[in-house]
């Protein structure tokens, strides 16, 4: 039979997740759980669970160290509600995307980047935002980037007795004097809501004093067993200027780092033509100023 514990102090989780680990039974870890409980619907478990919701100091969203801390626990809501500046918003837009208002009441942006579903809707934009993966235990903390720290479906470089304790965003804006930073988030799904990507597209555009990009990050979601980044997309349009057209700019050839599957969703030729599309459509929307 499984147990369930819902520490209130970081220390005694870890203590937990130790303790787990030394005796070859490291507990699962739930937040929100709107991943893991439905999956377990119909089946008979034998599970120890360890539910870091009640750990209040990790709820909410702060400025810290050039940049933003994401806490553990910080749901969905949270983050849209949260003020944070535009080089958020595309990740904002992917908050009001995921399940309906129930799920994102209750899930987590950590949860989702640490179920490592290649569909999350988070990861895509949290790596165009550089963002850094924070990893707590009884041996101490490390750091790792988002791109590092997911690794495959539904796998992560997290070991048994460690937690996520937050995500650090650095400021897009460090260094560029006088410039702005804006996001914009595209996804494709079989409807409006409620639904698996089916292509996802995320892109943070920073300009300088005289409106040049000095920074582009494109990412895509569904195409690969992780996120990726488009690093030929990036180096031709750094340099630019956010224009009407600059969509154009977006080939075919850019997409070589991606390698989408055939599945029911959709077929692999598809969804490299509408990660294309999307790439484009995301640009073009920063360039108008119609990305909330």
């Amino acid at each position: 039979m499984g147990t369930y514990a819902r520490p209130t102090d970081l220390a005694d989780a870890l203590d937990a997740l130790d303790a787990g680990a030394r005796g070859g039974r490291p507990p699962v870890i739930v937040a929100g759980a709107t991943d893991h409980y439905p999956a377990r619907v119909g089946r008979v478990v034998d599970e120890d669970v360890l539910d870091v919701s009640g750990l209040d100091a990790m709820r909410a969203i702060r400025q810290a160290d050039g940049g933003w801390w994401i806490p553990a626990g910080v749901t969905w809501t949270e983050l849209v509600d949260s003020a944070l500046p535009p080089a958020f918003d595309g990740l904002k837009r992917a908050a009001r995307a995921v399940g309906g208002l129930q799920i994102q009441n209750r899930g987590t942006v950590v949860g989702n980047v640490c179920n490592a579903s290649p569909a999350a809707d988070g990861t895509p934009n949290l790596l165009a935002l550089d963002a850094v993966v924070e990893l707590a235990s009884a041996r101490g903390t490390r750091r790792l980037p988002i791109g590092e720290f997911v690794t495959g479906n539904r796998t992560t470089r997290r070991e048994p007795d460690e937690l996520v304790t937050g995500i650090f965003v650095p400021d897009p804006l460090s260094g560029v004097a006088g410039g702005t930073a804006s996001s914009a988030f595209v996804k494709l799904g079989s409807r409006a809501y409620l639904v698996i990507s089916i292509v996802m597209v995320a892109a943070v555009v920073v300009r300088d004093a005289a409106d040049r990009m000095t920074s582009v990050r494109i990412a895509v979601g569904a195409c690969a067993p992780v996120a990726r980044r488009l690093p030929g997309l990036e180096d031709a349009l750094a340099g630019d200027t956010l224009r009407a057209g600059i969509g154009e700019l977006v080939l075919a050839e850019h997409l070589a780092p991606l390698s989408p599957i055939d599945d029911v969703r959709g077929s692999a030729g598809y969804r490299r033509d509408a990660a294309l599309v999307l790439a484009r459509r995301a640009l073009e929307e920063l360039a108008s100023g119609v990305a909330p």
